[in-house]
């Protein structure tokens, strides 16, 4: 039995053997294809990316040639070090950190060893090459900026790293992606398809023509050009009313959801971030922590809205009944809750009803009916929540879902949130804790992009789409659903007609706060906004000079425009953001504008010396 036990083992383990080997020779061609590595180069051949025009076909960024030195550590021969590198114009200790850098990466695959050669340098580089086993010159193509203004707005392009590498295998060291904006948001498209070509090499490791007659090699494919909402003639007006400001404006198509305008302020010229220079141009744009320029403040910059919000709180004391249009409330110069000091107001004839109210922006009528609103609930959670879900049936306390690679939530703040923070004793906390919250200050946090589309919102009478930047793709129209979807809010259609009145009276009322910003033949809803500002200082909380907030839409009644426009420390509303929401109104509906006054004093007014304070000491301006 024993004999016939060990006779069996030898015949089992002989046939594995054998079945492993007839596999290996026969069926697995890995062996074969490692062989082939040895003896093919592989070449990419780099499409150009998509072109991105505006919404009226005027052309934002294309192309333009570029050429990088490339290098395959295996195939690099001794050579003279020193002359390579004055060849190249680098210093002999870059050029050896180079090379182990792609020898880490793959001793196989090529890196780059210098990027984006101008035609110059690559007309006097090709002709030697020759000389360098390993090193050949690989052509690329590099944006070409056809404007100096929506850097924020289109992004840029940039080497990919080893974290993306090994996120997405379709990257190559060396290779560029859209970084930010546009570029990053619609790689997908604008990148194209590489194309592939495999070189037989010899024994010697010499080029002897095309691997099996081409049979493998693919041809490039052009990127998708794309289309964007965008009005670049609108755009590039709004960086220049942002000049010496900084802040953001956001203007956009109602009916639609289009953003005309992302303008962020201070912005740069995106050429700085191609070619050479653009090492040394985005370290030195990342290190401005003053300016902060690659900060997105429109979609970004969480702030409180100031009095912009008193719409919101009209439309809720509407829809939940604790208010009519005709109850008139008085205002003694503030509103008196029981707190250390009134919620100020400031002068205007009293009493007042809704339309009114709006116009003359009085911060009592509103704390009136903010509190009517939260304490018509058994619990001031109740009303809380409740009153949030109003504003989240505008997109506030959330991400607008837009197609932007950026953005932050703000805040719209929760029972939750002020059962965390009045913890002692547990829970004990009523609506006079969050009255600030009446005229969008306390916690109501929101970016400039949420801000422009609850305008929109209100401009609609009740509903709005997506914000979105992808008109065309390819020269299609269709634009993804979700910002085809119309999204309506919880408040009834019939309550958005007198606060749109009151928004009027803004800019039309002798006494709105908005009419000295009016524009001839242009019927404009507007609110003006003063937002307190906080940071610290040394430690301490400081106030610093207030915020200019405005929001408006026009025409009244067939809106073609909803805008937002915050300047940072700008004072009060009617101060500088009142009027560029109504040049860039005026300009994006006539083309032209009539208010030369007004316009003159945006373009030549400047905050650079508010903007220093902070760092220098002088006091702050504290608006009552």
């Amino acid at each position: 039995m024993r004999k016939f036990l060990l006779l069996f083992v030898v015949l089992i383990t002989g046939a594995i053997f054998a079945g492993r080997l007839f596999y290996l020779q026969i069926y697995d061609d890995s062996f074969q294809r490692l062989s082939e590595n040895n003896a093919v180069k592989i070449i990419y051949d780099y499409p150009q990316r998509g072109y991105i025009f505006d919404r009226n076909g005027i052309l934002l960024v294309s192309n333009q040639p570029s050429y990088d030195v490339m290098v395959i550590p295996k195939d690099v021969k001794p050579l003279d070090t020193l002359e390579f590198c004055q060849l190249l114009k680098i210093e002999k200790e870059d050029f050896i950190s180079i090379m182990e850098k792609a020898k880490v990466y793959s001793p196989r695959l090529p890196s780059v060893v210098i990027p984006q050669l101008t035609k110059t340098e690559y007309a006097s580089l090709s002709e030697k090459m020759y000389k360098y086993d390993g090193f050949y010159i690989q052509k690329r193509s590099l944006r070409d900026y056809q404007v100096n203004h929506s850097a924020n707005v289109l992004g840029n392009i940039s080497e990919v790293n080893e974290r993306i590498i090994k996120r997405n295998p379709y990257y190559q060291m060396g290779e560029l992606i859209g970084v930010g904006g546009v570029e990053q948001q619609y790689e997908t498209f604008l990148r194209g398809h590489k194309g592939v070509k495999y070189i037989q090499k010899d024994k010697f490791n010499r080029d002897i023509g095309p691997y099996k007659d081409k049979k493998f090699d693919t041809l490039p494919v052009r990127g998708k050009d794309v289309t964007l909402t965008i009005d670049a003639v609108l755009q590039q007006y709004g960086e220049e009313l942002m000049v010496n400001k900084r802040g953001g404006i956001v203007a956009l198509e109602p009916s639609s959801g289009e953003i005309l305008a992302l303008v962020a302020a201070p912005n740069f010229d995106p050429a700085l971030l191609v070619g050479r220079e653009r090492s040394k141009n985005f370290t030195k744009l990342y290190y401005d922590t003053i300016a902060k320029p690659l900060f997105d403040r429109v979609l970004q910059g969480e702030y409180p809205p100031g009095s912009p919000f008193k719409a919101l709180t009209s439309l809720i004391g509407l829809q939940e009944g604790v208010i009519d249009l005709k109850e008139r409330i008085s205002c003694y110069g503030g509103y008196n809750y029981g707190g250390k000091k009134p919620l100020g107001c400031h002068g205007h004839r009293s009493p007042l009803a809704m339309i009114d109210g709006i116009a003359n922006s009085c911060n009592s009528y509103f704390a009136t009916v903010y509190r009517r609103t939260i304490d018509k609930y058994p619990t001031p959670q109740e009303g809380i929540d409740n009153w949030r879900n109003h504003l989240a049936s505008f997109g506030l306390g959330n991400y607008l879902g837009y197609d932007l690679p950026v953005g932050k939530k703000g805040l719209i703040p929760t029972s939750d949130y002020y059962n965390r923070y009045y913890q002692y004793p547990k829970y004990k906390w009523y609506t006079p804790a969050t009255i600030s919250n009446s005229i969008g200050q306390g916690e109501v946090l929101m970016t400039p992009i949420q801000m422009a589309n609850f305008t929109a919102a209100i401009a609609n009478r009740g509903h709005y789409y997506r914000p979105h930047i992808i008109k065309k793709v390819g020269g299609l129209d269709t634009i993804p659903r979700e910002y085809r979807v119309k999204h309506e809010t919880t408040i009834n259609k019939e309550h958005f007609g007198p606060v749109i009145d009151g928004l009027f009276g803004v800019y039309e009322d002798p006494h709105g706060t908005a009419y000295r910003a009016r524009v001839p033949g242009i019927e404009i809803c507007g609110k003006t906004g003063t937002a307190e500002n906080y940071t610290k200082i040394d430690g301490e909380r400081v106030q610093l000079t207030d915020h200019s907030v405005f929001i408006a839409f026009a025409p009244k009644d067939d809106p073609k425009i909803a805008i937002t426009v915050f300047v940072e420390n700008g004072y009060w509303g009617s101060r500088w953001a009142a009027p560029i929401a109504s040049l860039m109104i005026e300009k994006y509906l006539k083309g032209e504008i009539s208010r030369t006054d007004m316009e003159t004093k945006v373009l030549n007014g400047s905050l650079e010396e508010e903007y220093a304070k902070p760092h220098s000491g002088e006091p702050f301006t504290i608006n009552q």
